[in-house]
């Protein structure tokens, strides 16, 4: 639950499918915590069972610009996204996050958890992909107590293939409050989005391209 676009609708959709859900996030290191608040506000809007915020601290290997101090790339179009690895790519987020989860869920005896990666409409990440979720799903039987008994909790990726404009139209079918959201990676210290980064810009076209007013609050 990292307080932006696609786990809310990652949440929204454990819900619809009658999953009590835990969200689950992380004080890493980012650049700026008001993705925790709005993490913190979507849980409760959505009617999460519990909310747990883990606290590990990335910035000790850096290289990235979400946790060292590296410029935010900004103004890009989606050819220069998609030509390599961008620097907001954080090592090895995704293994560390969906790990710390896979442990929650052993210990609470769940049966999902659901991830908001997404292999499209995205800046990319390789730990977005499907080959990578499907190497974690085997991860995920072969390390636990719970997978090697049968019962491990299944890693699901609901928006995998779908693009921004599809994973907005279904979040908006399913209530998700998208304007307590944030996406941006370089945020005011108020939450306003800065509207220029890769992930603002994905966010900005997807509402376009579904139709639906933008809710977001840029700083311009």
């Amino acid at each position: 639950m990292s307080g932006g676009l696609d786990s809310a609708t990652a949440f929204a959709i454990a819900k619809s499918e009658g999953y009590e859900v835990v969200a689950l996030s992380f004080r890493y290191g980012q650049r700026h915590a008001v993705e925790l608040t709005a993490a913190a506000k979507v849980a409760e809007a959505l009617g999460a069972e519990d909310h747990r915020v883990v606290d590990i601290d990335l910035r000790a290997f850096g290289g990235s610009a979400l946790t060292a101090d590296i410029a935010v790339p900004k103004d890009r179009d989606e050819s220069q996204m998609s030509s390599d690895i961008p620097v907001t790519y954080v090592p090895a987020r995704n293994t560390i996050f969906l790990s710390f989860a896979l442990a929650l869920a052993e210990v609470t005896d769940s049966r999902g958890i659901f991830i908001g990666v997404n292999a499209l409409d995205y800046s990319g990440y390789p730990d977005c992909r499907p080959e990578y979720v499907a190497a974690f799903r085997a991860v995920a039987r072969l390390a636990t107590k719970a997978g090697v008994e049968g019962r491990g909790a299944m890693i699901v990726a609901p928006l995998i293939d779908k693009t921004k404009a599809e994973i907005i139209e279904l979040g908006a079918r399913l209530g998700v409050p998208y304007e307590l959201t944030v996406s941006c990676y370089d945020p005011s210290d108020d939450g306003a989005a800065c509207g220029r980064c890769d992930s603002c810009t994905l966010r900005r076209k997807g509402f376009e391209a579904a139709g639906i007013e933008d809710p977001t609050r840029y700083t311009d």
